[in-house]
């Protein structure tokens, strides 16, 4: 599943410290490759939730190894770049400095890449989700131009917030995903690390742990869904409506605008949706153990995708690193910037091919989540009005034919343009991160 997401679920992936937030790439973390020992334990984090990514305060991102000339292929050097000690740098860069800039650029990188997964792509991950769960669209909204467009529809007619609804449920679901693959490996034998001797028992171990880490996370998911998807003024009617036998009946308009979700919202829906208890919802709500199967599917794909793909471009930023320090064509500043930036590049790549590969299970996904729960959004053709979610599938497979029969192939990739438009401007910060820190360290040589 994705939060990002989360992620992890669509979308966990993100790292403090310019590490991968999503899914599998937690398996291959990006560490430095400065000697053959780094490779010795790869450790791992949750996998991503769709809308959602992975925080781990205070860790610090190792520094992506940069060889020696002299150095062989199967061990580069030990120093990952150039540094003075006590009296002086080795690359020009003094010794002091380094340091500081280090530590600045470890934060400044973990803070922006923190900054664009979590925030800056949040609207972007609303107007996709609902895009996703609306079976009466008759746009799909496939490219970019016309997602900018029922944006500024939405944020006109609604104001900021209804691009920006739900984004404190997807850090809950972030610490609860976090939370219990900590707890569930230090209570089962299951591992968080895979060494680089790995066998097929101690994957599939670990597999099983990221598996039990959706099934806690799954009831929290979907109330983080609903919150993500449903119209700012349309949830105020469904609280009243959704009250049967006159419990609350006649409530007046002002009560019913204050009635709006709390931060702790999300984990009231959560509970109250595994013990049966809260909100009442129609009788087409599909049980828990139904999504069970989905929801462990996508996560674990997500994981999967999003590992290979980091590893395999960490593989090969490594080796264009080696052959340019090889030919002695690599500054002290360039040094600097392969510290950081291949893990950062790595990570962007996992996420964007494992999102993309995975988008129509993750329609797929959300529509069985949010079935049954009198959810009300935003009429994603006009960017005004609402609309019923009034969807009757059976379950995973029934939702695949209905879709496809109903809605065509593309139906499955509904809200594709918020996609482009996200990593869009996750690569733009990405570039402007790299351009601030390399002229920073031009001043400081």
């Amino acid at each position: 599943m994705h939060p990002r997401r989360p992620d992890g679920f669509d979308g966990l992936g993100y790292r403090s410290g310019a590490r991968d937030e999503q899914g599998f790439g937690d398996a291959f973390p990006a560490r430095s490759f400065s000697s053959a020992s780094d490779l010795s334990h790869w450790v791992t984090t949750p996998p991503d939730i769709p809308g959602s990514r992975n925080l781990h305060w205070g860790e610090k991102s190792p520094p992506y190894g940069v060889p020696a000339p002299s150095t062989p292929l199967e061990g580069p050097a030990e120093e990952p770049f150039p540094r003075g000690g006590g009296g002086g740098g080795g690359g020009g860069v003094p010794g002091q400095s380094s340091e500081q800039l280090n530590r600045f650029a470890g934060f400044g990188i973990g803070l922006a890449s923190l900054f664009t997964e979590n925030v800056l792509a949040h609207p972007c991950i609303v107007l996709r989700r609902q895009c996703q769960v609306n079976y009466h669209a008759r746009h799909y909204h496939l490219t970019p131009f016309t997602v900018i467009n029922i944006m500024y529809s939405f944020n006109k007619t609604q104001g900021p917030r209804a691009l920006w609804k739900g984004m404190g449920s997807t850090f809950i679901v972030q610490g609860v995903t976090l939370g219990a693959e900590g707890i569930i490996s230090e209570f089962t034998p299951l591992p968080r690390e895979i060494s680089h001797k790995w066998n097929p028992k101690q994957i599939g171990e670990h597999l099983l742990l990221k598996s039990l880490t959706y099934i806690v996370a799954m009831p929290f998911y979907s109330a983080s869904l609903i919150e993500t998807v449903q119209d700012l003024f349309g949830c105020c009617i469904k609280n009243k409506l959704d009250w049967e036998g006159g419990q609350r009946q006649g409530t007046g308009l002002s009560e019913i605008i204050r009635d709006n979700t709390g931060i702790l919202e999300c984990i009231k829906e959560g509970i109250g949706r595994v013990i049966g208890l809260g909100v009442p919802h129609s009788k087409r709500l599909l049980p828990l153990l139904s999504l069970i199967f989905p929801t462990v599917l996508h996560g674990v794909l997500h994981y999967i995708i999003s590992s290979v793909i980091q590893k395999i471009v960490l593989l090969i930023l490594k080796r264009k690193t080696y052959n340019s320090h090889l030919a002695e064509s690599t500054s002290p500043v360039q040094s600097m910037l392969d510290a950081y930036f291949p893990e950062l590049i790595a990570n962007f790549a996992a996420s964007l091919c494992s999102d993309v590969i995975l988008y129509p299970l993750e329609t797929v996904l959300h529509r069985l989540h949010i079935q049954g729960t009198r959810t009300i959004i935003d009429n994603t053709d006009l960017g005004y009005e609402v609309l019923p979610i009034n969807t009757q599938y059976e379950g995973m497979r029934d939702c695949i034919n209905t879709i496809r029969q109903e809605e065509g192939m593309l139906g499955f990739y509904k809200g594709f343009g918020a996609v482009v438009i996200q990593y869009t401007l996750h690569a733009a910060v990405l570039q402007i991160t790299k351009i601030i820190y390399s002229t920073l360290l031009q001043n400081s040589v």
